[in-house]
Parts: structure tokens; sequence; C-alpha cells
């Protein structure tokens, strides 16, 4: 195990600005902590929002803290659900992307754009990448080995910081291809 590392799912879900947070929730609204996730300082909150497109609607989690611009994470799946087109992209990345309309308990805003489907990739510390050989926005491919349907993902960019724990996200459609339970690990190949 000492070349593997967890593959974690994430899951849709949506980071707010501090003006959309306004909008959506309330002036003064503060983002309520409803579990700790993976990387320091993320978390998953009690806060959800409705994500509507033109063919549907999503109703998705909220992750804290806020960010600087709000982003919609969906699977490709979701995107096609909603009608949205969802272009892969890195986190932050959201330039050119679609947009989609947000609803929350105080008010609605309509962001021009912001959906993305994350591009699957590795959060590593410094230690792990040089363990594992990679350096920061490398492309790699991992293997997942699982029961009847074990696979290596392609195009999986390793992301390394210091305020990172050694991670690989992939979505839903990602993690349903390759039947990943509570529990998967994997290993970069080259």
């Amino acid at each position: 195990m000492e070349d593997m590392f967890i593959v974690e799912t994430s899951a849709r879900h949506i980071h707010l600005s501090d003006k959309d947070l306004a909008t959506l929730f309330g002036e003064g609204h503060q983002l309520t902590n409803k579990k700790d996730l993976s990387q320091p300082g993320q978390f998953a909150c009690v806060e959800r929002v409705k994500v509507i497109g033109p063919k549907g609607e999503l109703n998705m989690s909220v992750l804290g803290p806020t960010r600087k611009e709000t982003q919609v994470e969906i699977s490709l799946t979701d995107a096609r659900s909603i009608g949205v087109q969802a272009l892969i992209r890195e986190s932050g990345d959201i330039e050119g992307t679609a947009g989609c309309k947000l609803v929350g308990p105080a008010g609605e805003v309509e962001i021009p754009c912001g959906v993305i489907a994350a591009k699957r990739h590795i959060h590593l510390t410094p230690e792990d990448a040089e363990k594992f050989g990679v350096k920061d926005k490398e492309i790699v491919k991992v293997e997942i080995n699982t029961d009847g349907r074990s696979l290596i993902f392609g195009d999986v960019v390793c992301r390394v910081s210091a305020s990172y724990a050694t991670a690989m996200h992939i979505d839903t459609d990602e993690s349903n291809a390759a039947a990943c339970g509570r529990e998967v690990y994997g290993k970069i190949v080259k």
C-alpha cells in the first residue's frame, strides 16, 4: 500500500462567493459546517441550493469556505439531466463555461459561467509527490482495482501543495464506472 492513495468520490456540489452567499441566504449569513472533508479547511455545509438549467434542477450541497467566484461542480450525467453543457475543467477554471440559475431561501442569482465537470485530479503533499515521482500540474494515469470493474484513469492532473492531504478525486460517473465502494485505492502507472 506504500505506493497507493485513497480515491474519493466527489459528489455534485457548489462553492459560493461571499456575494452570492448573501444573495441566496441573506446578508451576513455564515456557512454552517455539517462535516469536515478530507482536504484541510474544507467542509460540507448544512446549506443547500437549487441549481436550475433549461431542462431541470438539482438540489445541491454547498461546500465551504466561500470562494472568490461561485462554481457548480456536477457530473456529465447531471449536466445532461438539467440541460447544461459542463466543460471538463480544473477547479477555479470557469472562464467560458456554462451558467445557470441558483435559488436559495432568501433569493436567486443567475451566474453567467461556473458550471463544470471537475477534471479528475490527485491532491498531493510535496512529500508524497516526491515519493510518487510526480510534479505539480503533471498529467498521469491511475490504476484502480475493484471487483469486476478495474480500470486505468487517464488524464489525471497532479496538484501539489503543502496545504493538501493526499487523495484522488473523481466524480460520481467515474466512480460508478469503476464500481468504487467506500474505500478504494489507486496507484500511479506510467
